[in-house]
């Protein structure tokens, strides 16, 4: 039987004092019922001003997530479920765009796109899909009405049966073709030198933690060993294999805000600690 994921109250600060990057997810690990509470966007500062490298890893589109490198107190932004990593130097947004990516992936996704429609006449795009560049989006309670677990696993196997990967998120089924994922994208950012960042300042893997809340984080919460999932992934244990190491005791946003706390006193904790020895 897997393991569950244990309460985050219960992670010491010796685990987490060693965090120096924060990755997350974004739908309804930051937000909460589609709105970027101001908690949650006063915890993205609180972190970035405590020292922390924070990296937003989403499903959400190119179009969103040129935005967010520019606006948001964040360091790059993996996007389209890995396929590249926007991020800023000397005021410029750049992007790196992740290897894998088929050539005719447009003319993959419209055969797929013509597929689903005619599988399930209900099914409508994502309303950010005119923002993409790699991927469909399949509204499954975004904007629409919330669809059945079994046209959500039918719409799984389609695209499965189609060769594309398809992952559930808190609102969208994504579908795309090409050798990627989140993981996939954060590493292929981070091996690259980690774009964005000043030298000197790339952390290694083990100092990365990352935060989600539905199965399409399913990568990173396997390949990370600090890993928490806000507490609404709860609803998503029974689709997930690897489980993240931690729970938040609150959903969503107020999850993340709870998140950042614990990084921010077990980061002080340390910093007292060092002074204490160097006395």
């Amino acid at each position: 039987m897997k393991a569950r994921p244990i309460p985050l109250d219960k992670a010491t600060p010796v685990e987490l004092g060693c965090v120096r990057a924060v990755c997350l997810d974004i739908d309804e690990t930051l937000s909460t019922a589609g709105k970027l509470t101001a908690e949650a966007y006063s915890a993205l500062w609180e972190l970035k001003n405590a020292g922390f490298i924070v990296i937003p890893v989403t499903g959400r589109p190119a179009g969103w997530c040129d935005h967010f490198a520019r606006f948001w107190p964040v360091d790059a932004v993996v996007g389209e479920n890995g396929a590249f990593t926007f991020y800023m130097e000397s005021g410029v947004r750049k992007r790196l765009d992740t290897p894998g990516v088929p050539a005719d992936r447009h003319a993959r996704l419209e055969t797929l796109g013509r597929r689903i429609r005619e599988r399930f006449s209900h099914a409508k795009w994502a309303s950010d899909q005119a923002y993409r560049e790699f991927d469909l989006a399949i509204d499954f309670c975004e904007d629409v009405p919330r669809w059945p677990e079994k046209d959500i696993d039918a719409l799984l196997k389609l695209c499965a049966e189609a060769g594309a990967h398809a992952k559930v998120s808190s609102i969208h089924v994504n579908a795309w073709f090409g050798d990627y994922d989140k993981r996939k994208g954060l590493e292929h950012w981070l091996s690259s030198g980690a774009p964005g960042l000043a030298p000197g300042q790339v952390p290694a893997w083990e100092e990365l933690l990352f935060v989600g809340d539905s199965p399409n984080d399913e990568p990173l919460f396997e390949a990370f060993d600090l890993s928490v999932g806000v507490a609404n992934l709860a609803e998503f244990l029974p689709r997930i294999q690897a489980p993240p190491r931690w729970i938040t005791r609150s959903p969503s946003g107020a999850g993340f805000a709870e998140l950042s706390r614990a990084l921010i006193q077990a980061n002080r904790a340390r910093s007292g600690s060092r002074s204490s020895n160097n006395g």
